[in-house]
């Protein structure tokens, strides 16, 4: 069977801490799988609050998910303080790739590498759209 592979990258833009709550432990006793999505999902939602921008407002264009990939390393467990690195890349004319790096804050294992192809969505028109050139330049700037 292949194997999904994401090549992540090696610098990231941004870094917050999660704690692992009991409602992301699964019944095998560790974290979920659908926690993990909902982990990055709370670190993108950051990220972008950085630059005051929220999901649904990106210099006047919203996000949708195009894609998502999940490559699972090691367990976690409740109580655990999650790490999420987040880098973007593989610019195209309406959207990006996210990679979100889950570290475990204590140990420094990771725990998991993700990825989210997004595009820009104009939600009165229901249509993709280009990025935002101002969001494209803060965040090359800042990439290099």
């Amino acid at each position: 069977m292949a194997r999904i592979r994401i090549d992540m990258p090696e610098n990231y833009l941004f870094s917050t801490e999660i704690p692992i709550r009991i409602s992301d432990i699964n019944y095998g006793g560790h974290l979920g799988h659908d926690s993990v999505l909902s982990l990055i999902h709370e670190a993108r939602v950051r990220f972008l609050k950085l630059y005051h921008y929220t999901e649904l407002d990106i210099e006047g264009a919203g996000l949708v998910m195009s894609d998502n990939a999940i490559v699972y390393k090691a367990e976690s467990f409740y109580g655990d303080s999650i790490q999420v690195d987040i880098a973007l890349g593989d610019f195209n004319k309406y959207g990006c790739d996210i990679y979100y790096l889950l570290t475990n804050k204590k140990t420094a294992v990771e725990i998991a590498h993700a990825k989210t192809g997004v595009v820009f969505f104009d939600y009165e028109a229901r249509k993709i759209r280009p990025i935002p050139e101002q969001f494209r330049t803060q965040v090359l700037k800042i990439t290099g």
